[in-house]
């Protein structure tokens, strides 16, 4: 599994590729914005994408979606929660009923050989998931390094936040963390550094 990171637009919202090396299959996950940037890297690598994830609604993961599902054909994934319903629960700012698909709580989308479990790991939104793929973990805008998004906006709430931040620390192992802003880190290090898991695992 080779895992690109795209910081991109005004947010450096973290746009990932991950890729199947054995069959050049891959995912985009959270395509913000720039899709120049992020076409311009699966067109120069010869990737040929089957996914695009968004881990959450919220603009700054989504704005380059249509652009990718134009470019590309790949199907896109959000969770239900997320979903344009009202203005009052997110962000997002597309024409859902024609490129989105649904992922929910143990959905597994196999992509090359890869296998991407998803957890609802709401907080930060109502939809917010976390994609499980081998001992990687990418967590949006739930977990980051050393902090944990925000829960100040429509639709976000402290203690669920909490409760995904147990779910994610529960977890057997370490993995490495890919959240959706700032440098990557482990589940490990978190568990050990990270004052919103360590008050959510005391709760």
């Amino acid at each position: 599994m080779l895992i690109k990171t795209l910081p991109v637009g005004h947010l450096e919202t973290n746009c990932y590729i991950v890729t199947d090396e054995a069959s050049y299959s891959c995912v985009i996950i959270d395509p913000g914005a720039e899709s120049n940037t992020i076409l311009d890297y699966v067109e120069s690598n010869n990737l040929k994408p089957e996914a695009i994830f968004l881990t959450h609604g919220h603009f700054d993961h989504s704005m380059a979606l249509e652009a990718a599902v134009e470019a590309t054909g790949a199907p896109a994934y959000i969770n239900d929660n997320d979903v344009n319903k009202d203005d009052s629960h997110n962000q997002l700012k597309i024409n859902d009923s024609e490129i989105l698909n649904r992922y929910s709580e143990g959905d597994i989308i196999i992509v090359g050989g890869l296998h991407f479990v998803v957890m609802e790991t709401p907080g930060h939104s109502p939809g917010s998931v976390t994609l499980m793929c081998e001992r990687a973990l990418f967590t949006g805008d739930t977990l980051f390094c050393d902090d944990c998004g925000r829960t100040d906006l429509p639709g976000g709430d402290i203690g669920t936040m909490m409760e995904s931040l147990r779910r994610l620390a529960s977890l057997d192992g370490d993995f490495e963390v890919y959240p959706g802003h700032d440098e990557s880190t482990t589940l490990q290090r978190e568990r050990s550094f990270n004052s919103c898991i360590k008050r959510a695992m005391q709760a």
